[in-house]
């Protein structure tokens, strides 16, 4: 289960982004080695992250799986230190060996991008543990996932996630896990084009009312991209790079705040809590007291 302070913050928690991976979109390669990663999260802890989320298989569209030895060999040494460091830990798993070894380390979250469809027995771990568990939205494995970015049917985009959700959420009752350990996540980008990702945005309250804390991770994703795209010299548009798209992602996590999400998942802890600081003070009840300009 998740700390008090972090059940009962008053704006979104900031989950900040270790990737210890050669191939994630955003910083492929650049903590690989297990001490730059702890190095990376022990930043990302001083820049104000509630929790930080450690992953070892990225899941950028066409990426291809690591072998488990690979990525409990990834994970498991950064989560140590990083629990000894003072951290919330989050592991990004989709694998119950890896999530039981995980909390056997010390994290006390399991963020599931596949729902528990890619590994059922990551329940049994969730339920036994009484870990947190983080559901997110996913039809398919990476290399494959756009094939399934259709949402025909009445309500389109939005009512298929919601009822995709909820079938998750009973299957997740069905293993024995309690009400109070989950946390929903729509999957922003997994078997999604852009406008289905700015349609499941636009009012996330169809999420919240399922009755459970939302956490979003549009961090420097391609719909981001895509938004702020330039000609390129042939005219064609060209996606703004990866590492410059961190502006438009404030922007979301600050429509995540009037929208009463839980957390939000981000690479740059400092930009998103600066913007969740302003945001508070601009929401507060003025306190009627002189102050110097």
């Amino acid at each position: 289960m998740l700390p008090p302070h972090l059940r009962d913050l008053t704006r979104p928690a900031v989950m900040g982004i270790v990737n210890v991976t050669p191939d994630s979109f955003s910083d492929g390669g650049r903590y690989v080695e297990p001490a730059a990663a702890v190095a990376h999260g022990r930043r990302l802890l001083a820049e104000g992250a509630d929790l930080l989320d450690i992953g070892g298989e990225s899941t950028r569209p066409g990426s291809t799986r690591p072998l488990v030895s690979e990525e409990l060999s990834r994970v498991v040494p950064v989560i140590a230190a990083l629990v000894e460091a003072g951290a919330v830990v989050s592991v990004d798993t989709m694998r119950a060996e890896v999530a039981a070894a995980a909390l056997e380390a010390g994290a006390v979250v399991v963020n599931d991008v596949s729902g528990g469809l890619a590994d059922p027995a990551i329940l049994d771990v969730v339920a036994e543990t009484g870990a947190t568990y983080v559901a997110m939205h996913w039809r398919a494995h990476s290399h494959h996932m756009n094939d399934f970015a259709r949402y025909d049917g009445p309500g389109g985009v939005v009512a298929a996630v919601r009822a995709e959700l909820s079938e998750r959420v009973e299957a997740i009752r069905a293993a024995g896990v309690r009400d109070e350990q989950v946390v929903l996540d729509p999957g922003l980008g997994f078997a999604k084009i852009g406008e289905h990702n700015w349609e499941l945005l636009r009012d996330l309250g169809w999420l919240r009312d399922l009755g459970f804390p939302v956490l979003v991770g549009a961090s420097r994703k391609t719909f981001l991209g895509r938004l702020l795209a330039e000609p390129g010299p042939d005219g064609e548009p060209v996606p703004r790079p990866v590492e410059e798209r961190e502006h438009a992602n404030v922007a979301i996590t600050l429509h995540c705040a009037r929208e009463r999400v839980w957390g939000v998942r981000v690479h740059d802890v400092r930009a998103n809590r600066d913007a969740l600081a302003a945001h508070e003070r601009l929401t507060a009840p003025p306190t009627h007291r002189e102050e110097r300009p």
